[in-house]
């Protein structure tokens, strides 16, 4: 079958809608809704049999639905309707939510059902974008498979909406204001965290620090201590702790509400308000635990972006873990496994060349621990998406695991970097040179089980994140307990020692950052532009290059190749 998938943006839930879609046989094309002239002019181009919507923002034009049968992956339960699904479940204190398909018509969200999803929310009130890539992009892909699956029965019919169903259960609410997402710190922690998740990763908590508006993300729950409702009392790895009505709670990251003000770990966002701020232990990004054979470094940065600061913690944790006497070493990532380095702390930076460069070198000195590392063996456990560097970072590894729902892209492209993290030697290591270089050049994401299938990954195991991280630490567990450990430890240590005689790490290293040089300090591929795009959401003016595949199954062509790209 041919599908367009129109989208927003290719994210992650996007993405693997179009690796399921693709890996069920059907030609898939991408678009991203940027107007209404250009959607109209790729499905004349594709001419589809389906175009699948997933949580598309931007009305779908008339001429789209009423010519090709157009169904919308809604975030909601069946009867939902409104853009703030997501935000107003969880400030509601839902505990059930669902996904739902349902065919496009002149009414938004208002279209016969071809399918749903429905699923609990946790008591404690989950981060917006933890629920959007979890349990609702989970539900949302299963849909997508069998909206096209139906697509395909000519005896399939959906059904209506009708609100005297005991099946319906949703209802039209607003778009959520500014004032919903405004909060006082007088408040209760629990309607704090509750506000703030509701709005993260965007557009945020609203509040005040300092007597400066700012959005807040990024918030746990802190020890019980009194203090002023809304003083900041200590710091701790980037983040602040705040007072609030009846305790605390730790701020991860805010943005100024200041021109051109970004996202930045609280504790840099405010810079002077808080370096007189005592340190205080409670909050920690990266932390280790241990059995008998098996140690494990974690480590959950958010979103995914490590900036210098924390790359030069990661390794520090690394060689502490190293030197212990455990067998096995697991790496193991959070809720996104890494993006690598850290662009919105780099374009901050007074001088962001400079910040680029000491980031890529710190994020370079974490590879290097787990690569080199030769006296315990070393599993990575990918629970999370991961690009870039994040991907290169855990190939190191012996044997690298991945939950099936992720979605890795293992290459730089599309922020006009050459890369680094050792990537020139522990990609071709696993897939060959030429699977290396297709996979750095068409900058296409790929899913688990592709992961596997190439030798990117070792392994794929499904559940949720918390039963993939048990099935990862018994995996690791047998493997300490192994007859055969000191054979593969001792494979291990051979193997890096005969690269290293043909080609020491140091080399691959000063090779790969004599190309980022150029790309950071003389901008040769648009790094800066890219970067800033990127930081700053700048709306992109066409569908990237690399996606436009609508002009491969129609058979059309841009003579010009202009066409804009940003990740």
């Amino acid at each position: 079958m041919r599908i367009l998938l129109l989208c927003s943006s290719f994210n992650g839930l996007t993405q693997r809608a179009w690796l399921e879609l693709r890996r069920a046989g059907h030609d898939v094309a991408v678009e991203l809704a940027l107007s209404e002239e250009l959607m109209v002019e790729a499905a004349e181009l594709v001419k589809p049999d389906l175009i699948i919507c997933p949580f598309l923002k931007e009305r779908v034009p008339s001429a789209l639905w009423r010519g090709y049968r157009t169904v919308i992956i809604h975030p909601g339960p069946p009867g939902d309707r409104g853009p703030s699904s997501l935000d107003w479940a969880i400030t509601d204190a839902e505990t059930e939510w669902g996904v739902t398909a349902l065919q496009a018509v002149e009414e938004m969200d208002a279209g016969p059902i071809w399918g749903y999803r429905t699923f609990p929310l946790p008591g404690e009130a989950p981060r917006k974008s933890a629920l959007y890539n979890g349990p609702v992009a989970d539900a949302a892909v299963e849909l997508v498979a069998e909206v096209a699956a139906r697509a395909a029965d000519p005896a399939f019919v959906p059904e209506p909406l009708d609100y005297r169903s005991p099946e319906v259960r949703g209802r039209l609410r607003r778009a959520m204001r500014h004032a919903d997402r405004e909060f006082s710190w007088e408040e209760p922690t629990e309607e704090i965290l509750r506000r703030v998740r509701a709005a993260d990763g965007a557009p945020g908590g609203r509040a005040r620090l300092f007597d400066l508006p700012v959005r807040v993300f990024d918030v746990y729950r802190g020890p019980e201590v009194a203090g002023p409702a809304g003083e900041v009392s200590a710091r701790r790895e980037g983040a602040v702790l705040v007072h609030t009505g009846d305790g605390t709670v730790w701020v991860g990251h805010v943005r100024v509400e200041q021109e051109g003000a970004v996202k930045l770990p609280a504790a840099l966002a405010l810079g002077e308000l808080v370096a007189e701020v005592p340190q205080r232990p409670g909050y920690s990004e990266i932390t280790y635990d241990r059995s008998e054979g098996v140690g494990v470094v974690s480590f959950d940065f958010y979103n995914g972006a490590m900036s210098t600061d924390q790359c030069r913690r990661l390794a520090s944790a690394l060689r502490y873990a190293v030197a212990q006497d455990t067998r096995v070493l697991v790496v193991r990532g959070g809720e996104v496994f890494s993006n690598g380095i850290h662009l919105n702390v780099i374009d901050a930076a007074r001088h962001p060349e400079l910040e680029a460069w000491m980031n890529i070198n710190a994020i370079n000195a974490v590879c290097r621990e787990i690569v080199g590392c030769t006296s315990q063996l070393v599993v990575t456990s990918i629970g999370g998406n991961a690009g870039a560097g994040g991907v290169m970072m855990g190939l190191g590894a012996d044997r690298v695991i991945v939950r099936e729902s992720v979605v890795l892209n293992p290459h730089y492209r599309t922020m006009g970097l050459f890369g680094s993290e050792y990537w020139t030697y522990v990609l071709p290591r696993r897939v060959g040179a030429e699977r290396a270089r297709r996979l750095t050049q068409e900058a296409l994401p790929i899913g688990a089980v592709e992961a596997v299938e190439c030798g990117l990954a070792d392994k794929a195991l499904g559940g949720s994140r918390l039963d993939f991280e048990r099935r990862v630490l018994e995996y690791a567990e047998r493997l300490a307990a192994d007859t055969g450990y000191d054979r593969l430890l001792t494979g291990r240590r051979q193997v890096r020692e005969v690269d290293e005689r043909r080609k020491p790490l140091d080399a691959y290293r000063a090779e790969e950052l004599a190309e980022m040089s150029r790309d950071m300090f003389d901008d040769r591929n648009g790094f800066r532009q890219a970067r800033r795009a990127f930081v700053h959401k700048v709306k992109a003016q066409a569908t990237p290059e690399h996606l436009a595949g609508h002009r491969e199954l129609s058979g059309a062509s841009d003579p010009s190749g202009a066409v804009a790209s940003h990740m």
